[in-house]
């Protein structure tokens, strides 16, 4: 890990600086170390100690700013922001590679799957108990949903509504017994 300290109108003494390196500890977690550049500023506007501590590692940077009246709570601060901001990244990166990966997976079985009439896909979803004119409504507000599986009310049974081709009109299909 490298670490550049500068102070601008306040002086980073040695005990700061051990501070700074302590906190960045922190970070190593997320990291292979030796990648990571850290710099941080330490400077005074008025009665306020600010401290502002970027970190970069392969291309992807992340930047923090706190202000305080003391100097360890600004730091401390910056070393919250820093890890919050890492985390989101890292669980981002993860869930994107995940998405990728089930993608390719969705392709992979369709292409193993040529034959035509087979079940390929499976998908879940829950049935809440409402009306027909609940479920048009629901059905109204999801503009790419095209139908609804609920159990009406009246009579405790299965139906599904759903969008006529012509984009107006609705369609409800009940089960007979």
């Amino acid at each position: 890990m490298n670490i550049k300290i500068t102070g601008k109108d306040l002086k980073a003494t040695e005990a700061i600086k051990d501070y700074i390196e302590k906190k960045m500890e922190r970070l190593e977690k997320y990291f292979e170390t030796e990648d990571l550049d850290i710099q941080a500023m330490i400077r005074l506007e008025r009665e306020l100690q600010i401290a502002e501590i970027s970190a970069s590692y392969k291309g992807e940077s992340y930047r923090a700013v706190a202000e305080s009246k003391d100097l360890y709570a600004s730091i401390d601060e910056d070393i919250d922001i820093l890890e919050r901001q890492i985390r989101k990244a890292k669980t981002k990166k993860e869930r994107m590679n995940k998405e990728e990966s089930i993608r390719a997976k969705e392709i992979e079985v369709a292409e193993q799957h040529e034959t035509e009439g087979e079940i390929i896909k499976t998908t879940y979803y829950g049935i809440k108990p409402m009306s027909a004119e609940d479920a048009k409504l629901i059905l109204q507000e999801r503009k790419t949903q095209s139908f609804l599986a609920y159990i009406d009310v009246d009579t405790n049974k299965v139906n599904v509504i759903y969008k006529l081709k012509d984009g107006k009109n609705f369609g409800i299909s009940e089960p007979e017994v």
